[in-house]
């Protein structure tokens, strides 16, 4: 369920986003997901119903998974561990429980549609008339 209210967090921001940028539809969405959330997977499956008569309808959803890295103090060095819990330096085997990359939900970007009253307000303003409003 925790994948959902994600989810539905992201349409509506997206969502929001796009209102401000008169745009009535989203192509693309593009995240960075830590491997430590565990929840890539899931997110694509919650990503279509939360999308259905949204802007983000139809919206391709592209998931970049950021690897897991720990930093290990008796190395003084950055490295990747053995398995997503293992938190030991493959190394020197000593626990690294200072993860650096790995638990990261960031929104990269948002590719949008102009909205189609732009639209037709721009092709108004070509031929000199003002889209949506009425003449005398």
């Amino acid at each position: 369920m925790h994948e959902l209210a994600l989810a539905r967090s992201l349409v509506d921001m997206v969502e929001e986003y796009a209102l401000e940028h008169n745009a009535t539809r989203v192509n693309r969405i593009n995240l960075r997901l830590g491997e430590m959330s565990a929840m890539t997977r899931a997110l694509h499956f919650c990503f279509g119903a939360v999308c259905q008569g949204t802007a983000c309808e139809g919206a391709l959803l592209a998931i970049e998974e950021v690897p897991l890295t720990v930093f290990c103090s008796h190395c003084d060095e950055v490295k990747q561990p053995s398995g997503r819990y293992s938190f030991r330096c493959v190394d020197c085997g000593m626990p690294t429980p200072r993860v650096v990359t790995g638990k990261e939900l960031q929104l990269v970007s948002i590719e949008l549609s102009e909205s189609e009253f732009r639209q037709i307000q721009n092709a108004g303003d070509r031929t000199g008339e003002v889209a949506g409003s009425a003449t005398p």
